[in-house]
């Protein structure tokens, strides 16, 4: 698997970042397009990298958060072809505190989408689950993100999120967008040989909390690939207690 990445919210080349998230996978004869950001930057960053957008043949939406979706309207105006994989609950809305930061509402019903639910196999080796059905390990809330319901702001069960899991020379690659339900609870629910996407820990202190998270990942045996959500501080501290954890930014490409 190569994974190349087009947006993120640090850089190694110099390429202009946002808060967001884009991946560009090459694996199991397939491209796939993961997030598009927060706007058509991932685009842009593209070019410069030498990736053509329209060979994509399947895109993926993690979740129903603009920062990962923002560019959505520019990737199917680039791309007239490419299914799109969005979970069914995407499009409802959702808010950081009381500030909506759901998907832009006048794409949903576009039938290049795939609305998912439950294990949706894309090909041979690439599978989405949204785990809807899987106990937590551990809880750590919602960090103040919330959900519309009933027409009343309550606390994001985040369950318009899905994961992509594509299995590839005998190795077990689940990638995650921001891990909102719990990256603890990801990793123990898949036991993936490698983990690749963001932790969600960027309001986390630096203290035991943090610390109990990283050796109870580290003691999976799991080779990490964090970024975006993770944060670069709580990175930093993290990296002293896990083995396999690395941090990818906009311009790097990983090799699995």
């Amino acid at each position: 698997m190569k994974i190349t990445v087009l947006t993120e919210n640090t850089t190694c080349r110099n390429l202009p970042v946002e808060h967001g998230l884009s991946l560009y996978i090459e694996t199991n004869g397939h491209t796939v397009l993961f997030d598009t950001g927060q706007t058509p930057l991932f685009s842009e960053n593209a070019k410069a990298l030498g990736v053509d957008l329209k060979r994509v043949d399947t895109a993926v939406l993690s979740h129903g958060h603009y920062d990962h979706g923002g560019g959505l309207a520019a990737f199917l105006s680039l791309n007239g072809t490419a299914p799109v994989y969005i979970n069914r609950h995407a499009f409802e809305e959702h808010y950081n505190g009381e500030k909506y930061i759901g998907l832009d509402k006048s794409l949903e019903g576009n039938p290049r989408f795939i609305l998912t639910s439950g294990v949706t196999k894309i090909a041979d080796g690439l599978t989405l689950y949204d785990c809807a059905e899987s106990e937590k390990l551990i809880d750590l809330g919602s960090f103040g993100l919330n959900m519309k319901q009933n027409g009343r702001l309550v606390p994001d069960d985040f369950r318009h999120e899905h994961y992509l899991l594509a299995e590839e020379n005998g190795k077990r690659i689940l990638i995650s967008g921001c891990s909102h339900r719990g990256i603890i609870n990801i990793a123990e629910w898949f036991k993936p040989d490698v983990l690749v996407g963001g932790f969600h820990f960027n309001k986390l202190p630096l203290d035991k909390t943090l610390r109990g998270c990283a050796e109870r990942l580290d003691a999976l045996g799991t080779v990490y690939y964090t970024c975006h959500c993770t944060g670069t501080a709580q990175y930093e501290y993290m990296k002293r207690y896990m083995k396999n954890l690395n941090y990818i930014a906009t311009g790097d490409v990983a090799e699995i």
